[in-house]
């Protein structure tokens, strides 16, 4: 195994794609797209520390004569008898002498630059973007080279790397975009921190915190779940008490209409169609909107689900950012510290908990499948929905997996603190949703009854012949 993959928890596929980089005969350059505070700078910093030649991070709200200024400075700083007296005026020549620093520099290694916070780089007239599109076509793709472009600002690099019309059109050759942590890059993390947690509380904490590396290292040793988030969360020393302030303003322009997307979204449980959201929020119908739903997924933030026998057209939309989920439901800001440990034994916790951890599972789909043995059988998960009538009660299930296999997974999703008991009005509600489903739907398919919990299920009179199939929190990890 490569050294490299034993830097820190998590990360091994972005790793080991990272790593792979290094052995290619050519130019490389590398898109990195991420939430706020997941760990961008971080990975790059730590894959590529022997193989970096030039690192440069920009400076928000800095105009060029700054940014120009401390980008000569790094070259200073490099090689000072060279650029002593470098003072480049605008950035093709800053880009040309950053090609005559590196075109001297003598190594076998594979050389990687770094443009951190590029977004922040490119101020209102500064003309870098342009002069970077030159570089890159002119010199450094005919180079043994790695550049690196990352930056939190989601709309910016969508909209001028990912899809640029210029320079830069069809000229990334890799994209990475890094997501939150999983359960089990969340778990390795606290065991390097010295924290062996038990699921349980793991999830507990992930409910709240999400998958966030930053916000995970907040954690310490010798508090439960519940004084963590109470401390992390609601204590006006903590350095995440204004994160949500923060949060949007620094991924999306206009960011307003970002924050209501979500806002309406954390009002409802199934998750909103496109045409409910433009009716909640004032947003217009057009093109707007599908770039702000689909920067808005492609940050983790919310999640899309084509409904059972459904089309495009009802495609639905779900809040499952667990940070914010728990912002809109506690709001920190208005609570002290303290609030959480009372809010935990009250039935308000037990609500949020329960759509806490749908959302987990959601998001671990692909280690339900594993669980369930279908991990080789071509499946798509979606949901279902039936608004009932004045005749019909209605009916909602979060978590369907239609398989090919003739067979779908209906689940129901439970957090609960021992093994699950099933009463007889639970399982009379679980054998009428099956029927129900099965009518509406017309399917002629198997339908599995599965359930998705912490500790298992406790069989009795009422769970025979109710529950098909069991997965436990510990299959997520």
């Amino acid at each position: 195994m490569d050294n490299s993959k034993k830097i820190f928890a998590g990360r091994e596929e972005e790793i080991e794609v990272l790593t792979e980089l290094l052995h290619h005969n050519k130019a490389e350059l590398v898109a990195i797209l991420g939430r706020r505070r997941v760990g961008k700078t971080y990975l790059i910093k730590k894959v590529y520390a022997d193989h970096l030649n030039f690192h440069f991070t920009g400076i928000k709200d800095a105009d060029r004569t700054i940014a120009l200024a401390e980008f000569t400075e790094k070259l200073k700083t490099l090689a000072p008898a060279k650029f002593a007296k470098a003072s480049p005026q605008n950035w093709m020549d800053a880009f040309r002498l950053l090609k005559a620093y590196l075109s001297r520099t003598k190594s076998k290694k594979k050389k990687v630059i770094f443009l951190d916070e590029f977004p922040w780089i490119d101020s209102h007239k500064s003309g870098f973007l342009p002069a970077f599109e030159y570089f890159w076509n002119d010199w450094a793709v005919d180079q043994n080279i790695i550049i690196v472009l990352c930056g939190s600002s989601t709309s910016w690099m969508i909209k001028n790397v990912l899809n640029n019309k210029a320079g830069l059109h069809n000229r990334i050759t890799k994209y990475i975009n890094l997501a939150p942590f999983t359960l089990k890059e969340t778990k390795q993390l606290l065991l390097a921190k010295g924290m062996p947690l038990p699921h349980y509380e793991i999830v507990q904490i992930y409910m709240a915190l999400g998958g966030v590396p930053y916000y995970l290292n907040e954690v310490r040793k010798g508090e439960s779940a519940i004084q963590n988030i109470d401390r992390i969360l609601f204590s006006e020393k903590s350095s995440l008490k204004n994160e949500f302030k923060n949060l949007y303003k620094a991924l999306f322009d206009n960011y307003e209409n970002y924050e209501s997307i979500v806002k309406v979204l954390a009002t409802k449980r199934k998750g909103l169609t496109r045409q409910e959201i433009i009716e909640a929020t004032d947003i217009s119908n057009g093109g707007g909107l599908t770039r702000m739903l689909t920067e808005l997924e492609e940050s983790s933030f919310i999640k899309s689900f084509q409904p059972f026998a459904k089309e495009k057209k009802d495609m639905l939309y779900r809040l499952v950012d667990e940070y914010s989920v728990f912002y809109f439901q506690f709001n920190p800001q208005k609570n002290p510290v303290g609030s959480f440990t009372k809010i935990s034994t009250t039935p308000k916790y037990k609500s949020w908990a329960g759509f806490a951890f749908e959302s987990v599972c959601i998001k671990h789909i692909h280690r339900i499948k594993r669980a369930l043995g279908i991990s080789g059988i071509f499946s798509q998960e979606s949901s279902y929905y039936f608004k009932g009538n004045r005749r019909e009660e209605g009916l909602q299930i979060d978590m369907l997996i239609d398989r090919s296999d003739n067979c779908i997974n209906i689940c129901e999703m439970k957090f609960y603190g021992s093994e699950y008991e099933l009463s007889r009005k639970e399982a009379e509600v679980l054998r009428k949703r099956r029927e129900v489903f099965r009518a509406k739907t017309a399917t002629k398919k198997y339908l599995i009854n599965t359930l998705v919990t912490t500790y298992g299920l406790k069989a009795n009179q009422h769970s025979a012949g109710i529950i098909d199939k069991v997965v436990v929190l510990d299959q997520l990890f």
